[in-house]
């Protein structure tokens, strides 16, 4: 017996054509073109996730840096002094604690000072 495929194939291009809504032209009209710009959208997103983390990671350092000078130090002099005291705080922690509470941030880089 063999297996007809009607019901699934049908499923699989209107997944695909619900994810095409909204794009230009036939890219949201015809199954194979609209197939090929899904999987390059979908491709960019996995992309831009990743580049979002790294951008991220970048901002939450210039404002590390920004409220360590304010306090006399470099970041690298300040995450240095941090390890060395035993402090473990991730960047994401520190960036908020330097933008929202600056006598906290101070109170670390005196011990950063300190351990240097």
């Amino acid at each position: 017996m063999r297996i007809k495929r009607s019901v699934n194939a049908l499923k699989k291009r209107r997944k695909i054509m619900r994810l095409a809504k909204g794009y230009f032209g036939n890219k949201s009209k015809s199954y194979r073109i609209a197939r090929e710009a899904v999987m390059k959208s979908l491709n960019y997103a996995f992309t831009g996730r990743k580049l979002r983390k790294r951008d991220m990671r970048s901002l939450w350092i210039a404002r590390i840096n920004a409220a360590a000078r304010m306090n006399g130090l470099s970041y690298s002099k300040f995450m240095h002094g941090l390890k060395a005291a035993g402090i473990n705080l991730n960047r994401k922690v520190l960036a908020d604690i330097a933008v929202n509470d600056a006598a906290a941030f101070a109170a670390l880089a005196e011990k950063a000072k300190a351990a240097v």
